[in-house]
């Protein structure tokens, strides 16, 4: 019985990973994030060189906190040369809510590398945000990171 259902999840992941290949640039993508925040990132193209991206995860600044970001990106295609696939440059301008103690609001400007397989709809991506937190104080953070989605 467990033969059958490994075979079954490797199945299905093919079916997944092999079936209807999709650009990134593209469509709508899922993954996760690991630095400061650690958690869910999603994204979704609005057109050819925009989109908005957001996460909920973890945060681990001042004792940590849950902390959602959405963001607006461009991204500059055609900068940076790769063998396959591609890697544009992002930047972009967004909102960081933070949920701990106290409520956290404040404005980030996430700039990174994106780089997109050609083969299959999977992107690396590394980013940098500093922000400028407005509520409960005014302060000035650093957020980082490297991440990967699946898009759909």
């Amino acid at each position: 019985m467990m033969k059958v259902k490994k075979i079954a999840l490797i199945a299905f992941l093919g079916i997944l990973l092999t079936g209807t290949l999709k650009a990134q640039e593209s469509g709508f993508g899922i993954g996760a994030i690991f630095g400061s925040p650690t958690g869910v990132s999603l994204k979704l193209w609005t057109g050819e060189t925009t989109a908005f991206d957001a996460s909920l995860a973890w945060s681990f600044y001042n004792d940590g906190y849950f902390a959602v970001n959405v963001n607006y990106l461009w991204h500059k295609f055609g900068l940076i040369r790769v063998d396959s696939g591609k890697l544009p440059l992002y930047f972009g301008v967004g909102a960081k809510m933070g949920i701990s103690d106290n409520f956290h609001l404040g404005i980030r400007i996430p700039v990174g590398l994106d780089y997109m397989f050609s083969e299959i709809p999977l992107d690396v991506f590394v980013e940098l945000a500093p922000s400028l937190m407005l509520i409960p104080a005014t302060t000035f953070q650093f957020d980082g990171g490297i991440g990967v989605r699946y898009f759909f």
